[in-house]
């Protein structure tokens, strides 16, 4: 038996820009079907939303991504992540992780994420890999980029 897991985010009303943006950093396929798709009426506010949405690579990356319903209340905002002293403080959830091999293949992504991003830690080598680093985007994803260091066990 093989198991996978796909970090689904959940948007209000940004699901396709956020899709599209992210399929632009790792390339791959885009799927979006809209609530109208599906069957709502497309005089209805939510009908052009994102009911699914996913992007595939195929190294191996994917994501998935919807709007929530406009009837649904928001969650609070959280308080934003910082790194003080090789600490992460964060009052979030959730971070999502990107591996690769290499500095260079990782850093590439690091560039396209970066664009109109928060860095909260600038990617560079760090004491446990090759390449490390955090920044929230501009859908408000906060992303962890490292580099897998050999195994010294």
């Amino acid at each position: 038996m093989a198991i996978s897991t796909t970090t689904h985010l959940n948007f209000r009303g940004d699901a396709r820009a956020a899709l599209e943006f992210y399929r632009t950093v790792f390339g791959g396929h885009l799927i979006t079907i809209t609530y109208g798709d599906f069957g709502m009426p497309k005089e209805l506010p939510d009908a052009d939303k994102i009911v699914f949405g996913q992007v595939t690579a195929d190294d191996g990356f994917r994501i998935m991504a919807y709007d929530v319903p406009g009837q649904a209340p928001a969650a609070a905002a959280p308080a934003a992540t910082t790194r003080e002293h090789g600490l992460t403080l964060t009052g979030e959830r959730f971070f999502v992780s990107v591996r690769g091999e290499t500095v260079e293949e990782v850093g590439a992504l690091w560039d396209k994420l970066a664009d109109g991003a928060d860095l909260i830690e600038k990617y560079g080598p760090s004491p446990w890999a090759p390449g490390f680093g955090m920044l929230t985007d501009r859908f408000g994803v906060t992303w962890v980029l490292d580099v897998a260091a050999p195994y010294a066990g």
